[in-house]
C-alpha cells in the first residue's frame, strides 16, 4: 500500500509541473527514512539549463527540511515506458540514496518498472573519489 501511496503522489504532481515549453509534466515522490514523503515537479525556464526536474525538486526540498536519508522514491511522467531519471537527476540522487534505494519508475498507464540506485547509475562519481584525489595531490 506504501508504494501505491508514493506512486499516486508523484502522479498527482504531475498537475502542478511548469512546463510552457517542453509540455513534459513529470512528478515526483520520495520517502525519508523518517517516514515523511516530499513532492516534486519539473519545473523549467526559458534558459534551458536553469530548469529542475522533478526528482531534484523532491531531494532539494527534503533536504532543505533536514532530511538526508531516503527509503524510496517513485517517478512518474505521461511516457510509454515508464520514465526513467535523467543523468543529473541520478548524479544528485546518488549523492543521497543508498546503492539499494527502490525506485519506482512510472507512467500515466500505471506501468511500473522498480529498480535500485545502483540499477540506474551503477559506476557514480562519490564523494569518496573527492577525498581520495584531494589525498594524492
Amino acid at each position: 500500500m506504501e508504494r501505491e501511496n508514493l506512486i499516486a503522489k508523484a502522479k498527482n504532481m504531475r498537475a502542478t509541473a511548469y512546463v510552457p515549453y517542453s509540455q513534459f509534466p513529470v512528478g515526483a515522490a520520495i520517502k525519508t527514512a523518517s517516514g515523511n514523503i516530499y513532492t516534486g515537479c519539473n519545473i523549467e525556464n526559458a534558459a534551458y539549463p536553469v530548469s529542475c526536474c522533478a526528482e531534484r525538486v523532491a531531494i532539494f526540498k527534503a533536504v532543505a527540511d533536514g532530511e538526508q536519508s531516503f527509503r524510496e522514491m517513485a517517478v512518474s511522467a505521461g511516457t510509454e515506458r515508464p520514465v526513467p531519471p535523467c543523468g543529473s537527476c541520478r548524479q544528485v540522487m546518488s549523492e543521497f540514496f543508498g546503492s539499494d534505494t527502490t525506485i519506482y519508475l512510472t507512467n500515466t498507464a500505471n506501468e511500473i518498472k522498480i529498480v535500485t540506485m545502483n540499477d540506474l547509475l551503477p559506476f557514480s562519481f562519490h564523494s569518496d573519489d573527492i577525498n581520495t584525489s584531494q589525498k594524492r595531490s
